[in-house]
């Protein structure tokens, strides 16, 4: 299955290096298993997108290796890609960007022409053929008609399509200068938050687990979130998403977390060949 990876550093930039590198489960070491694309998506200090990406795999990619030892920024999302839905190429690798926002997604969402007919003028901001891309720009339609009220957006969204099209699962992340957001839905792939603050305080409980604190690696040099498909270190303070879980973390690593659905999608995707070898989680949790 494809890997997510999002961190965020409140409001100093900071390096993702121990995460993309170093760490026993860094992603360079999870792409041997998701070989067909990497992205690293950051901000720069105006706020402006900054995406490096290819279809390739990460662990044989000087570019990400590079990236991931220079780049600085608030927040981080990366991707390492198995892909199930889309050919290999540039415009369908992860992530993409919308309205100021990077995305990434792990799962499978079908019915897309029934998806893109609801996308109205943002069909014509689509360049490559995926799955996700198209889950992108339909959240951000919502989002959009919400006023820009993300967690609103994100909640009509998975609401709209668990109930009209297929779907295997929506796990997705989504980050801004300011803010991670990540989603869990439904149980079939796993999401994990690592979160340590200055005081190890609590998670802001709208879910369905209360404290989260962390003991960081010596090579992260200050405060951090981390939001990942799986464990990259032994940590034992790493707690999962449930199903339909909604994530915020805030510039000042503030975190809370809603259950914005609680029942699960009304057709769910049975997958076959190459669908169920996208999907299949080799990693024991």
């Amino acid at each position: 299955m494809c890997r997510l990876f999002g961190l965020h550093a409140g409001r100093t930039p900071t390096n993702a290096t121990f995460w993309l590198l170093d760490a026993p489960g860094a992603l360079v070491e999870q792409s041997r298993r998701n070989p067909d694309g990497f992205g690293l998506g950051t901000f720069e200090p105006d706020g402006s997108v900054d995406v490096d990406k290819a279809p390739l795999a990460a662990y044989v990619a000087e570019l990400y290796a590079r990236e991931a030892r220079e780049e600085r920024s608030t927040t981080f999302l990366a991707h390492v890609r198995y892909a199930s839905v889309g050919e290999l190429t540039y415009e369908n690798t992860h992530p993409f960007v919308l309205d100021g926002r990077i995305f990434g997604h792990n799962g499978i969402v079908g019915d897309l022409e029934r998806v893109e007919a609801e996308l109205g003028d943002l069909r014509a901001e689509l360049h490559g053929s995926t799955d996700s891309e198209r889950l992108f720009a339909f959240i951000t339609r919502k989002i959009r008609d919400a006023g820009g009220d993300v967690a609103a957006g994100v909640t009509e969204a998975v609401h709209w399509l668990t109930e009209n099209v297929e779907l295997y699962s929506l796990n997705f992340v989504m980050t801004t200068p300011e803010e991670l957001w990540a989603l869990r839905y439904p149980e079939g792939n796993e999401l994990w938050v690592l979160h340590h603050g200055p005081s190890d305080e609590a998670l802001e409980e709208h879910g369905s687990y209360g404290e989260i604190g962390v003991r960081v690696p010596d090579t992260c040099d200050r405060p951090v979130v981390v939001v990942a498909s799986e464990k990259m270190d032994d940590d034992p303070h790493w707690r999962p998403l449930f199903p339909g879980e909604l994530l915020r973390v805030g510039p000042e690593l503030d975190l809370s977390v809603r259950t914005i659905i609680h029942h699960p999608p009304a057709k769910l995707m049975e997958l076959s060949g190459q669908a169920a070898s996208s999907q299949l989680d080799s990693v024991s949790s």
